[in-house]
C-alpha cells in the first residue's frame, strides 16, 4: 500500500526531473510540469483520501460509544457510578 501512496508520486516526480535534465527545448519544461504536478496530485489526493477514512473511523467510534451509552446509561470514559 505504501507503494502505491508513496511510491507512485515519487516516481512521477522524479520523471519529471529526468525529463527536465534530459529533453532538450520546450517539451522539456512542458513535461517536467506535466509529470511534477501529476505526482504532487496524485500525493493530494491519497491525503484527501485518508483525511475522508479518518472522519468515517470517528463516527463509528461515536455510533460505538453511543449504542454503549444507552446499554449502561453512562458514556464509555465516565466513571462507573458508586453503589
Amino acid at each position: 500500500m505504501l507503494g502505491v501512496r508513496y511510491g507512485i508520486p515519487v516516481l512521477l516526480i522524479a520523471a519529471g526531473f529526468v525529463i527536465l535534465f534530459t529533453v532538450d527545448g520546450s517539451l522539456r519544461w512542458d513535461g517536467w510540469a506535466m509529470c511534477v504536478g501529476a505526482g504532487l496530485s496524485v500525493l493530494l489526493l491519497n491525503w484527501l483520501f485518508r483525511l475522508g477514512a479518518q472522519g468515517d473511523r470517528e463516527r463509528e467510534d461515536e455510533a460505538a460509544a453511543r449504542d454503549y451509552f444507552t446499554q449502561h446509561g453512562r458514556w464509555p470514559d465516565e466513571e462507573p457510578p458508586a453503589r
